[in-house]
């Protein structure tokens, strides 16, 4: 097996292992017959289940980031916009990555100090980004909550926890999510057209 398709398929056992069973309940053992892999193959790659679990959550992390910073670069300036293009980001990638995001939600707390302290730290500043979008929303005039803080805490619970919930085969599409996310986000914020103010 060639060296990036032995990662792939590690990172894909890792995942799946870990979501049906959990972190504590995965062994090294299961994760490496997942993968098709010998165990001695498999510490080739990675030293523990630890190191996989932070190998899962930084991939996860690094690719919404991305995603973001993607989405942000193409809106401009406009707090609103930016809002926008903030939570069609977030909801397609919790859509996309459902069960990363769920890992994620789930298995943050596994980590060992050491490495959980910086991971806490980048995954946080995605929500200052949020909090600086609303303050500058508020502070040019477009955005009227006087409650700027729980609405950035309530605009990311919402997109988050479509991990939890959002079906595929249901009624909803991603574009009809992602409207309505957005919808939502910009009344929570009580966004104000430029003739209205």
């Amino acid at each position: 097996m060639a060296r990036g398709q032995g990662l792939a398929a590690i990172m894909r056992a890792a995942r799946d292992v870990f979501a049906e069973r959990g972190y504590h309940a995965a062994s090294i053992r299961d994760i490496a017959r997942e993968a098709g892999l010998s165990l001695s193959a498999l510490y080739y790659y990675y030293s523990g289940k630890q190191a996989l679990l932070v190998a899962l959550l930084e991939d996860t992390l690094a690719d919404y980031q991305n995603s973001c910073e993607v989405a942000l670069a193409a809106a401009g300036d406009d707090p609103a916009a930016r809002l926008n293009a903030f939570v069609r980001a977030t909801v397609e990638y919790r859509v996309r990555r459902q069960v990363d995001s769920l890992l994620a939600l789930r298995e943050t707390r596994n980590l060992e100090p050491d490495q959980l302290e910086g991971f806490v730290q980048r995954r946080d500043a995605l929500p200052g980004l949020l909090q600086e979008i609303i303050e500058d929303g508020v502070a040019c005039g477009l955005f009227a909550t006087p409650y700027p803080d729980e609405a950035q805490r309530t605009v990311l619970a919402m997109c988050n926890a479509i991990a939890q919930w959002y079906q595929p085969s249901g009624d909803l599409t991603v574009t009809d999510l992602v409207d309505r996310y957005v919808h939502l986000s910009l009344t929570l914020v009580e966004y104000r057209l430029p003739g209205d103010r």
